[in-house]
């Protein structure tokens, strides 16, 4: 029986990325009834908005998305539609394999890294306030009375909000991956230094949610040291739980140490539904061209057949992508050893190869 995918092409190189990973997935023998939904800047001017409520009630029919990148201006306009999109159907955690693959050109080798992201709180809740409002001069003479601190009325504040229903149920997350996969270790990520009644509640959360889980190590890490270690001794780490802008921060790092965002899946994964999209943006300097890589979308599909359980295609989808990066003979011009090399293929030639791998 077919499972029903909400398919969403997105804007700017979406709609190519889309189409690739879309034709790898049907190559694996599993089949999908694909609900195509559009959002993104294709549509703003039809609906006057980037993520149509059609969308959303879609993924809460199908249960399962998948989703090319969407454009969001930096600094103006409208939110971020996959900000939108998690919040609206609270896909609390934000999950970020980070795996090298002989073939990619890193500085590093064997990596293979968890990033569990906590995806609602913190300073991306969006509870801002903006320079030259009364609610502003409100909060701020509420923060000189209550902590004797005098802030500065020409400013912009945003508040950084953690819960201890959201921290238990993203460390819970991340304690049940590891033991559903087989992980070693867990690694809770904080500022509790500084930060100590926000951080320090996530911490607190942390330590108390190990003790139900006995058979996984676990430790904490200051964000900053983490960082420093990531570099250092990425091996010693395995699974990384944080609050959502160290989650953010640390996962494009991650990201870095395997060769950059082109390989780097993501899933938003909610105790209802999940939503599976590359790391990268939508790139529309390069829409229509054939050029960029699609390995990053069609990792994320390998991560939404584990969640539907199709485990054997999952993982002969992931042999065939790690063998044509190995190869480096099909693959596009950001994976060969220089971006202008003329033997660099297309968007349609890679999804055409890694089919290939899979039927050999």
């Amino acid at each position: 029986m077919p499972y029903d995918v909400t398919l969403i092409p997105g804007d700017g190189t979406g709609p190519e990325i889309t189409e690739a990973t879309r034709r790898v997935l049907e190559a694996t023998g599993v089949e999908f009834n694909w609900h195509v939904h559009q959002a993104g800047l294709s549509v703003l001017e039809k609906t006057g908005t980037v993520l149509p409520e059609e969308v959303i009630a879609s993924i809460r029919e199908t249960k399962v998305g998948l989703k090319g990148p969407i454009t969001t201006p930096v600094g103006k306009g409208f939110r971020s539609a996959n900000v939108a999109l998690r919040k609206s159907l609270d896909l609390y955690a934000n999950l970020r394999p980070a795996k090298s693959f002989p073939g990619l050109r890193s500085r590093y080798e064997n990596i293979d890294l968890i990033i569990c992201r906590e995806n609602t709180e913190d300073l991306y809740a969006g509870i801002e306030f903006q320079r030259g409002t009364p609610e502003l001069d409100e909060l701020i003479d509420f923060i000189g009375r209550a902590t004797k601190t005098n802030l500065s009325h020409d400013a912009a504040i945003s508040i950084k909000y953690i819960s201890v229903p959201a921290s238990r149920r993203i460390v819970k997350f991340a304690f049940d991956y590891a033991r559903d996969n087989n992980r070693r270790k867990v690694t809770a990520v904080h500022k509790a230094n500084i930060m100590k009644f926000s951080d320090g509640l996530f911490l607190q959360v942390a330590q108390e949610v190990a003790k139900e889980y006995p058979d996984i190590q676990f430790e904490d890490r200051i964000v900053d040291n983490m960082c420093m270690q990531l570099v250092q001794k990425p091996e010693l780490y395995d699974v990384l739980v944080l609050p959502n802008l160290y989650g953010d921060i640390l996962s494009d790092l991650s990201a870095g140490l395997i060769g950059g965002l082109g390989v780097a899946p993501g899933a938003n994964i909610g105790a209802d539904y999940a939503v599976f999209e590359p790391v990268h943006g939508s790139a529309p300097k390069y829409a229509g061209q054939n050029k960029v890589n699609p390995m990053a979308m069609m990792f994320s599909g390998v991560l939404m057949l584990r969640h539907l359980k199709e485990r054997e295609a999952a993982n002969r989808l992931e042999s065939a992508l790690a063998a044509v990066i190995a190869e480096g003979k099909n693959v596009t011009y950001d994976l060969k050893p220089r971006p202008d090399d003329p033997t660099a293929v297309g968007t349609s030639q890679v999804a055409d190869a890694v089919i290939a791998k899979m039927n050999a």
